[in-house]
């Protein structure tokens, strides 16, 4: 063991492998993102093994540029490649992950995220000395849309299918004809899948991005159910009272400048019995137990848009490591006496039932 001063060499060299392996798949995030903005994931799935003068063929792209990044993407075994044949290969696991939407396992839009973040980080690091933070009219486009992405096969396979379930007052009320709220709603696909799901009901969508309520319309007229969904910009912390049967908030709370202000209202705004439920990031409060790739994913997510997108208005900050014991102190400052944590098994989402 090394005396105090001194270096464990070999420990230090493993250390540096370890930085660098973060920096190499901090670039290979940007020729992900390429493929995935580009198409060129998709045009692969069930394709076989491609030469590049084939992929360049079906994707009209430049062959110059499509070696490189068939390349790295070998390098990074997203791809596997045939020397003999000098061809490359999207195997199924890889096309379900990076080129099929509609899939479960679809995570190519989180790249949309680091690209999008990273072409922020001056401005937060500016925000280190200065206090304050970032608006969400400092982001690119491609962030807001990235979060409509990742979000929706969440809310595909689990919305209606397990978290409502788990909730028998509200699927009750839901058929019979209630009526919904989504705060927070971005581009309106929870509040879409929930009309779906239950066509007796009235749902709306709420959202001070203004950009994310223009897609949220244009998609609830091609999901045929604009007749069903209303989408508004809209302070979730100003409600109409006593209106709601269910309020819905999903990865919400914990980047809002007031969040006990929005819960009050939300409270407010809940018909006699009705149901809130709080959908957040199912990571610990505690350090210690997210020393994981998803605790490094979470805190770094957090300072580069949740918290500083709160802390640019003078909010609460808290970031999206809340944490259970953070979610009932807030329900409880709120004015919600019932909360409970429903029995959902998720390796991204925990959610909670909240009643007044």
């Amino acid at each position: 063991m090394a005396s105090a001063g001194e270096i464990d060499r070999e420990k230090a060299k493993q250390v540096a492998q370890q930085i660098m392996a973060d920096v190499a798949s901090a670039l290979h995030s940007a020729m992900t993102f390429i493929g995935d903005r580009l198409g060129v994931f998709k045009a692969m799935k069930d394709a076989g093994p491609l030469t590049v003068e084939q992929l360049a063929a079906r994707t009209r792209l430049n062959q110059r540029y499509l070696q490189e990044w068939l390349n790295s993407m070998a390098a990074a075994q997203y791809l596997e490649y045939n020397p003999a044949a000098q061809t490359y290969l999207l195997t199924p696991e890889y096309a379900v992950a990076l080129a099929e939407e509609g899939s479960p396992y679809f995570v190519g839009s989180y790249f949309q995220v680091v690209q999008a973040t990273m072409s922020v980080a001056p401005k937060v690091a500016e925000a280190f000395r200065t206090g304050g933070g970032l608006t969400q009219a400092d982001y690119p486009p491609w962030m807001f849309e990235a979060t409509e992405r990742n979000s929706l096969p969440r809310y595909q396979f689990k919305l209606a299918r397990k978290w409502i379930p788990a909730m028998p007052q509200v699927v009750e009320r839901l058929q019979r004809g209630g009526v919904v709220a989504d705060v927070g709603c971005g581009g309106g696909r929870a509040a879409i899948l929930m009309a779906k799901a239950f066509p007796n009901s009235r749902v709306f969508g709420f959202d001070l991005h203004a950009e994310s309520i223009d897609r949220a319309r244009r998609n609830a007229a091609e999901a045929g159910v604009a007749d069903r969904v209303t989408f508004e910009v809209a302070n979730g912390a100003r409600l109409p009272a006593g209106k709601f049967d269910l309020v819905t908030t999903f990865d919400v709370v914990h980047d809002s400048v007031d969040p006990v202000g929005l819960m009050r209202s939300i409270g407010r705004s809940l018909t006699p019995g009705g149901t809130y439920l709080v959908q957040e990031i199912n990571v610990s409060s505690k350090v210690e137990e997210n020393v994981k790739p998803m605790g490094k994913l979470i805190y770094s997510v957090s300072t580069l848009y949740c918290m500083t997108t709160s802390l640019a208005h003078g909010g609460a900050g808290i970031g999206a490591a809340m944490g259970e014991p953070k979610a009932r102190e807030l329900a409880s400052a709120s004015g919600f006496t019932h909360f409970r944590k429903l029995p959902v098994e998720d390796d991204f989402a925990v959610l909670y039932e909240l009643m007044v």
